[in-house]
C-alpha cells in the first residue's frame, strides 16, 4: 500500500508559475514511476508526465511539454512539478499516482487527493 499527498495548489494569474509536492508513504514507495494528471470540471483526467523510479526518464504529453518539468527526489520520497507560464486553460485538479506505461489513468494504482490550480487571465 502506497500513499501520496499532493500540495502546493493555489489560485494564480496567467503567467505566473507553481510547484506542487507529492509525498510518498508506505511499502516500497520509491520503487514505482510516479506520475502527474490533472482533471478540469467535466473533462477527462489528463495524463501529464512521469518519471521513473530513478529519476533518469522521463516522459510528457504534448500539451506540458516546455512548460512544465518532474523531477523526483528519493531521500525525500517526493516527486515535483514544475509549471511555469500557466494559462487559465490549466485550471484543474492536480493529482499524483503511481503508474505503468502507457500512462492512462486505467495503468495507474495509487493515487493522491488532489491538489486544486485556478489560474486566472
Amino acid at each position: 500500500q502506497v500513499q501520496l499527498a499532493e500540495s502546493g495548489g493555489g489560485l494564480v494569474r496567467a503567467g505566473d508559475s507553481l510547484r506542487l509536492s507529492c509525498v510518498a508513504s508506505g511499502r516500497s514507495a520509491n520503487s514505482y514511476t510516479m506520475a502527474w494528471f490533472r482533471q478540469a470540471p467535466g473533462k477527462e483526467r489528463e495524463f501529464l508526465t512521469a518519471i521513473n523510479w530513478r529519476g533518469a526518464g522521463t516522459y510528457y504529453a504534448d500539451s506540458v511539454k516546455g512548460r512544465f518539468t518532474i523531477s523526483k527526489e528519493n531521500a525525500k520520497n517526493t516527486v515535483w512539478l514544475q509549471m511555469n507560464s500557466l494559462e487559465p486553460e490549466d485550471t484543474a485538479v492536480y493529482f499524483c499516482a503511481t503508474c505503468r506505461p502507457p500512462y492512462s489513468k486505467d495503468d495507474c494504482d495509487y493515487w493522491g487527493q488532489g491538489t486544486q490550480v485556478t489560474v486566472s487571465s
